[in-house]
């Protein structure tokens, strides 16, 4: 049997302002802080051990991965490859609103097709737009004809299903014990595409912060059965928490 380990960021400071964030490079939370190290505790109190960590581009991640391994006494002694193509969803000219007010706004139904909508897209930003990563030096190496606009969540599976099958399947196949460090969309685009979950039934998948989500895969890397570590009631209020983000005032 092989585990797999996704891991959300911890709490960050625009989560806790309930701003969209997309590719917007933000810092963790005192709380996110303090939910990175509670899975780094729970990972070595349920004697999990890696091998390699995959990483986003965005320091909320990177911080979360760094405060988990450090707890585990891994920090500096596994391999860590990142990717952009581990970031977020872009969400466009959204970014840095705040999701109750743009409700209030628009209507909740509007922020939860651009939320949750498999296929909708939020706002396009223009190329001149000092949020688009194109216009940001991290991003220089990679063609711009990669770099979006914006994204819906089918835009998200399509830059991290390939990374998932050129780049973590393979160490997988070598018996490498793996964990994965990104974000509230492109683990929901993992998610997907390992659990196989139809369009219409995904908008309804909500992955809370901080909280380890381990799948147990057969030797083909097939999904045998999920679940995430910690108290049960714990996570069920962080899913509601995070499914009510979009909700008016």
């Amino acid at each position: 049997m092989i585990k797999l380990v996704l891991i959300r960021h911890g709490e960050s400071k625009w989560n806790k302002a309930n701003k969209f964030t997309g590719w917007t490079d933000v810092t963790l939370s005192e709380k996110g802080k303090k939910e990175a190290k509670e899975a780094g505790k729970i990972l070595k109190k349920k004697g999990y051990e890696f091998d390699i960590a995959f990483d986003s581009f965005l320091k909320r991640s990177h911080q979360t991965r760094k405060i988990v391994l450090k707890v585990m006494g891994l920090e500096g002694k596994i391999s860590v490859k990142k990717s952009w193509r581990l970031n977020e969803r872009h969400y466009g000219a959204l970014q840095g609103l705040n999701k109750a007010k743009t409700a209030e706004r628009v209507g909740e139904k509007q922020v939860h097709l651009w939320r949750r909508g498999y296929g909708v897209r939020p706002p396009a930003l223009d190329k001149d737009d000092k949020r688009w990563p194109g216009n940001q030096a991290r991003y220089k190496d990679i063609p711009k004809k990669y770099l979006p606009l914006t994204e819906s969540l089918k835009d998200t599976v399509k830059r991290v299903v390939p990374y998932w099958k050129k780049e973590i399947v393979p160490e997988l196949k070598k018996g490498k014990k793996v964990v994965i460090f990104a974000h509230g969309n492109s683990l929901r685009a993992l998610v997907k595409y390992l659990d196989k979950i139809p369009d219409k039934e995904i908008p309804h998948l909500n992955i809370p912060t901080g909280i380890p989500l381990v799948y147990e895969l057969d030797e083909k890397l097939k999904p045998k059965k999920h679940y995430y570590l910690g108290d049960r009631e714990k996570i069920k209020k962080a899913q509601k928490k995070v499914k009510k983000q979009g909700k008016a005032k």
